[in-house]
């Protein structure tokens, strides 16, 4: 399956888009107060959601990669 040129530019708008949000939330966290040791804040679902949003970036490029060798 080749991937035709307006499928490519989706692929490439949606890793845009996806490396936009884990830049956002990158810098919402550096930007955020450190929590206190004994608070238990929900820092795993920041890092859970950080790491979905880069597995779809590599999904993406590794799809974009596979159909760019076969074309």
């Amino acid at each position: 399956m080749e991937l035709d040129l307006d499928e490519s530019s989706l692929a490439v708008g949606r890793i845009e888009r996806a490396l936009s949000r884990i830049e956002k939330a990158l810098t919402d966290r550096a930007n955020r107060p450190a929590p206190p040791i004994a608070t238990s804040e929900p820092a795993g679902a920041d890092q859970s959601a950080l790491k979905a949003e880069v597995a779809a970036v590599i999904g993406e490029l590794d799809r974009l990669i596979a159909e760019a060798g076969n074309g």
